[in-house]
């Protein structure tokens, strides 16, 4: 069952319209009924009662003569005198039916006020002419019949009071969308800023605009943008010289193993030289996450196949399923391809066969990617995104890597605005799902 909160907007220049709006609205709403309520039913009253009494008036000069009427006479005075159109038809009667029915205020009004008035049977007609009124009444000599011009039955003030209210309302409803775009604009602003510098994206120059409490959020913003660069900054500077620091004995080691005697023991120590750099080019990957790179337009289906063709230069059973050509995200090429490049070797290492397929959703790209592996329970699926997590069982040490495959995957999505989960897999293994915005 759908609550209020589903038909209200999202947005906030939405929301603040509405509370701008609500307050208006109610206003207009109790003006017009106090309006209708009041004005228009007693001033609607004495103008019809002031058309009552004419007919009155006549009606009483007509049975003051005994019956005997003068038509020119009687045309003559309620014209000069009273405004009103009058003839008068000896032994004439009402037809059988009101002419039309009852519509309109003016309807209402003179249907209630007439008999007030005129004591014999009547009916009147508001619609045959536009800017006329007709009331009918038989008397026992004939048929009276009066025409008076419809504005005698309606005040002007409705309009005019219409107009003011309609015209008021616009005013206002535009003066609060004008200042209310220019207080959303810097949030939106500082929005947009905060999700491209958190993508990687070049952000345009943020001015600190809008209310005070806006401005201090910008404020702190830009503080908060500068002291992370200079993080990453310091990081990047001290994980070059880390690399360098580590890879210089490493390379000693190296060299000077190429000149022992190729044994058992040089074998063995060869070996464990290779793991200690493959665990420091793991761990030193995830230290430095991107890097400096910079996101661009890139071409996501080239990126996909460069993927599968260096799974397929490797020996892997993997296939491609499903493409979607066309999709340019602005993305860190390198961080995604070694992201993909991580989970692709991760299905392939514990599992026969991978498969991998596109789609677009929304405004997202899916990459699935299914291996027919032992898969990972459940309750154990977050666990392995943890930076030198691994499982005992199904995915054992035998198996290889340092723990830091999916770590390093989730973090370079992530940083994009995306993310990685976790399902089974129809063919029976684990279902990788990565979900990139475009």
């Amino acid at each position: 069952m759908r609550s209020l909160r589903d038909f209200l907007p999202r947005g906030l220049f939405g929301r603040s319209l509405l509370i701008v709006m609500i307050p208006l609205v109610a206003l207009q709403a109790v003006s017009a009924f106090i309006f209708y309520d009041r004005h228009w039913d007693d001033v609607g009253r004495r103008l019809a009662l002031s058309l009552a009494g004419d007919i009155g008036l006549l009606i009483d000069a007509i049975e003051a003569r005994e019956g005997v009427v003068d038509s020119r006479w009687l045309v003559r005075r309620a014209r000069y005198n009273l405004g009103i159109e009058a003839t008068f038809r000896a032994d004439a009667r009402l037809p059988a039916t009101q002419p039309h029915a009852l519509f309109g205020p003016v309807d209402w009004m003179l249907a209630r006020v007439l008999p007030e008035r005129i004591g014999h049977p009547f009916q009147f007609d508001t619609r045959s002419v536009p800017d006329r009124v007709t009331v009918s009444v038989e008397l026992p000599s004939g048929l009276l019949s009066v025409a008076a011009p419809r504005k005698r039955l309606f005040s002007s003030t409705t309009y005019i009071f219409l107009l003011w209210m309609v015209g008021t309302s616009l005013v206002l409803l535009a003066a609060a969308i004008y200042f209310l775009r220019r207080q959303i604009g810097p949030i939106r602003r500082l929005a947009d800023a905060a999700d491209n510098f958190g993508r990687g994206l070049p952000a345009p120059t943020l001015r600190l605009q809008g209310a005070r409490e806006v401005r201090q959020a910008a404020r702190a913003f830009l503080r908060m943008r500068e002291r992370i660069r200079r993080q990453i900054a310091q990081r990047t500077e001290m994980l070059a010289g880390v690399s360098h620091d580590l890879r210089t004995p490493l390379t000693r080691m190296k060299l000077q193993l190429a000149m022992v005697a190729d044994d058992d023991a040089a074998r063995e120590l060869k070996a464990d030289v290779g793991d200690m750099e493959r665990m420091i080019d793991g761990y030193l990957a995830f230290a430095r996450g991107e890097g400096g790179e910079e996101a661009a337009e890139t071409d996501l289906d080239a990126l996909i196949e460069s993927v599968f063709a260096g799974a397929r230069r490797r020996g892997g059973q993997l296939s491609l399923e499903n493409r979607a050509p066309g999709l340019r995200p602005a993305l860190r090429a390198n961080a995604i391809e070694r992201a993909l490049t991580n989970l692709v070797d991760n299905a392939l290492r514990h599992g026969r066969t991978a498969a991998i397929a596109v789609r677009r959703r929304d405004d997202d790209v899916v990459i699935v990617l299914d291996d027919d592996g032992p898969g990972i329970p459940a309750d154990r699926r977050e666990d392995v995104f943890r930076p030198f997590f691994r499982l005992d069982k199904a995915r054992n040490l035998d198996t290889g890597g340092v723990g830091l495959g999916l770590a390093i995957a989730r973090d370079a999505v992530r940083n994009h605005g995306g993310d990685v989960a976790l399902d089974d897999s129809p063919l029976g293994g684990l279902r990788v799902r990565v979900t990139l915005p475009l």
